[in-house]
């Protein structure tokens, strides 16, 4: 019973939080403002904190916009994931970058690529989608790694890479 109210309360909390500023959430210990033309999306998965969607020219044509937090020591090293996540493409080995950057009061290591993306769950089914791209972005924060991690079509990970920047720049307070 007790295990019961604690989960109406965290709901509600969460619901409360959303009632306040509907394009504000928390990942972790960091709280995002979520860009007007940017939608909500339920999460596909229970390992997913939060997930977005990006509008493209078309509808078909969208990004996607995932954020995961495991807790202080999970989900591993920094390097690792830079790594998984540029392994999910193939056919433009030489797009990889992974590079470090302060935002606000924290380091960010951001990791870029293209080409033909193996979408799924690792281990299970992939999709491949050509001409793809990622923009990621792994946050360091006391209370455990914030991973964000774009995915769509080129043009629109490129296109969306400073708007992306500013969005991560909400997290955290002018100083």
């Amino acid at each position: 019973m007790k295990r019961l109210a604690l989960l109406a309360l965290c709901l509600l909390g969460a619901v409360t939080l959303r009632a306040e500023d509907p394009a504000s959430f928390p990942v972790g210990g960091l709280t995002f403002k979520r860009p007007a033309d940017w939608t909500w999306v339920p999460v596909s998965s229970p390992m997913r904190k939060a997930q977005l969607k990006v509008p493209g020219a078309k509808p078909n044509e969208a990004a996607e916009i995932t954020f995961f937090h495991f807790g202080p020591d999970g989900g591993g090293d920094i390097q690792s994931n830079a790594q998984r996540w540029v392994s999910q493409f193939r056919g433009n080995e030489n797009a990889a970058k992974i590079e470090e950057q302060q935002i606000g009061s924290a380091k960010v290591t951001l990791v870029t690529t293209e080409g033909t993306y193996s979408s799924g769950m690792p281990g299970g089914p992939a999709t491949t989608l050509e001409n793809y791209a990622l923009l990621g972005a792994i946050i360091e924060h006391p209370d455990g790694n914030v991973f964000v991690k774009m995915t769509g079509p080129a043009p629109l990970v490129k296109d969306s890479r400073k708007k992306f920047l500013e969005f991560l720049a909400t997290a955290f307070p002018a100083k």
